[in-house]
């Protein structure tokens, strides 16, 4: 008892450290002899701290000291060293200090190095009855796999350990653990919805997966196994889809914006910090789910996109994400699809990823046709149609925006044009915006180029607004001018003799007639694209209707007009046309500033027109 009572350790808690920050700091005044009145025998030095102890409470428990001890040439020798122990000295005075019968608390910051080091010391039961291994294994059997957040917490501490916790089994005991939880925690949550009110919002609101925010303080490598342990105990998708969102939000907030325009970085090698970024992202877009049930959100998609864009992922990491974005293309917003480019002395928007996101998209829309069996149902447009027309007004869209850029080849935006199909546009309004734009911001294209370019615009899918604008456009060429004064004259001449406009629709369902001698495959092909183009008809008979109708409105209010100005029906019905605003829409901030001066020039011209006439 004396003996004890003159043993001086440490007053600092052994492992005080938080689980954000999981290397421990070691106290600066450590001890080296921890017994003042009688002199120890022996010598231990772990990682260069020394251990001044006793022998006998040393090897009466310990194993592994045991046969250094009599293994030593010299019997007088006094001064042994332990290469690699677990924790470190941390770890061993721990030890000692269960070694020499202190009383101390096991806690879930020093179980596992507790377990791992009374593993290297070889302190098993062969020794002395329950041993420091024992001891541990039942504080991590009855207190630690049996809750969810103590499970994290020595996961968390595992990380600095080195592959002997993986011998030991902590890790797989605490990944289980988790799963296992988290499963039972789901099974609660269902019941308590069940019993809530089918208005009570609140409460089922309240029915979170709480452990979310817990797995964001685990290194990638255990999240990784957690969520794949979550995944084959049944796990919901959409549970394990916020858990990665969180764990992305939290564990990438390093990458910034200096990242992306620094063309620098690109030559120099990648350094540890951009390495372990980029490990993050490959593994969290290989967790998330593949189930179509589970719903993505598109946003974060693209936020995954542009971070593997930064790190530099690996190809098939973005090609992933791509194949995922594309498979919903038409939820997808004009601000997701602008994405900077990285490449020095490149365009300012990578193109080139929309481009093959584009290609996904195209190719799900023909695979889905293509699995179709027998003819599709009564309503006029099919969900694949719906969402290519959906897509072909995004494209147009994002075509408008990056017109602007002066970095911008012809070679790449003429590819982003003639990609989609001619049936993805009912009207060619917005296709007509964005060439004018890119060729307002880069005057010194050829005439060859321009020809190049306008040959995408079909002057018969323009609108009235659209066909004013371009007869009196000095950027277009000739050629394309006197196309659009051609079918309006045609246009206006059918609107006069009640015709719909459309003379070229029998001709193109003659020309889908099938043959007998096609085979079955190309006579459902034909029958397939006569209904794609059927659909297309239809689609533009309605905008036709829709201006016809307005058309009839202004002609009424020409002829009810008494006050004798001298103004012709034709003046007026001009007058009327130009009233149809297709480029005039609400305003958009930033993004309407492209087209501004190009719906001013559209009324300086219908002025003009009307005041000649």
């Amino acid at each position: 008892m004396k003996l004890m009572k003159e043993i001086m350790v440490s007053s600092d808690s052994p492992f005080s450290y938080s689980l954000r920050s999981p290397t421990p700091k070691f106290c600066s005044s450590f001890t080296t002899r921890i017994f003042s009145d009688v002199a120890g025998d022996i010598t231990i030095v772990v990682d260069g701290e020394p251990f001044l102890l006793h022998k006998f409470p040393l090897v009466s428990r310990s194993g592994k000291i045991r046969k250094m001890v009599a293994d030593a040439k010299d019997s007088n020798n006094s001064k042994l060293e332990l290469d690699n122990l677990p924790g470190g000295p941390l770890s061993f005075e721990l030890a000692m200090k269960f070694c020499y019968g202190m009383n101390f608390e096991i806690t879930t910051a020093n179980v596992a190095h507790l377990r791992c080091a009374a593993e290297y010391l070889e302190m098993t039961e062969e020794y002395c009855e329950e041993n420091l291994i024992a001891r541990s294994e039942v504080y991590l059997n009855e207190v630690v796999v049996q809750s969810l957040e103590k499970s994290v917490e020595v996961l968390c501490t595992c990380e600095m350990l080195p592959c002997l916790v993986e011998e030991v089994g902590i890790v797989k005991r605490c990944v289980e653990a988790i799963a296992m939880n988290a499963c039972k925690e789901q099974l609660a949550s269902g019941l308590s919805q069940l019993d809530c009110d089918a208005e009570s919002t609140e409460l089922k609101g309240g029915c979170l997966d709480w452990w979310i925010e817990d797995l964001s303080l685990l290194g990638i490598d255990y999240y990784q196994r957690v969520i794949c342990a979550m995944g084959s105990l049944g796990i919901r998708p959409d549970s394990i889809t916020a858990s990665i969102m969180h764990y992305a939000q939290t564990s990438l907030k390093g990458i910034g914006k200096c990242q992306i325009w620094n063309p620098a970085r690109m030559k120099s090698s990648p350094t540890a910090v951009e390495n372990d970024q980029r490990t993050i992202v490959e593994t969290l877009v290989n967790l998330l789910p593949t189930e179509k049930s589970s719903s993505i959100p598109q946003n974060f998609l693209f936020g995954m996109l542009r971070m593997a864009i930064m790190v530099d992922a690996s190809i098939a990491c973005k090609l992933e994400l791509e194949r995922r974005i594309a498979f919903r293309l038409e939820m997808v917003s004009l601000d997701d699809l602008l994405i900077p480019s990285i490449q020095a002395g490149d365009s300012l928007f990578d193109v080139d990823t929309v481009h093959r996101i584009l290609v996904n998209f195209l190719q799900r829309i023909e695979d889905e046709e293509n699995e179709e069996c027998g003819y599709e149902s009564e309503g006029f447009a099919s969900l694949g149609h719906g969402s290519l027309l959906k897509v072909g007004r995004l494209i147009d869209a994002y075509l408008a925006e990056i017109a602007p850029d002066p970095y911008m080849s012809l070679q790449k935006f003429i590819a982003m044009i003639e990609i989609l199909p001619d049936y993805a546009r009912v009207i060619d309004d917005g296709l007509y915006r964005a060439v004018d734009i890119y060729l307002k911001a880069h005057p010194m294209l050829t005439e060859h180029d321009c020809k190049k370019l306008c040959k995408f615009i079909d002057c018969q899918k323009l609108s009235q607004e659209a066909s004013n604008h371009a007869a009196q456009n000095d950027r277009l060429p000739v050629q394309m001018a006197v196309r659009v004064l051609y079918f309006e004259q045609l246009r206006l001449k059918n609107s006069f003799s009640g015709s719909s406009g459309d003379g070229f629709l029998s001709q193109r369902i003659s020309s889908g007639v099938p043959s007998a001698a096609m085979s079955p495959r190309d006579n459902y092909a034909s029958l397939r694209r006569e209904n794609r183009e059927l659909k297309l008809e239809i689609s533009r008979m309605r905008v036709r209707l829709s201006e016809l109708e307005k058309e009839q409105m202004f002609m009424k209010q020409g002829m009810m007009d008494k006050s004798g100005n001298g103004k012709t029906f034709f003046t007026s019905l001009s007058r009327g046309f130009g009233r149809i605003a297709i480029f005039s829409g609400p305003a958009g901030g930033k993004r309407q500033k492209s087209g501004r001066k190009l719906r001013a020039e559209a009324k300086t011209g219908r002025s003009r027109r009307n005041s000649v006439s």
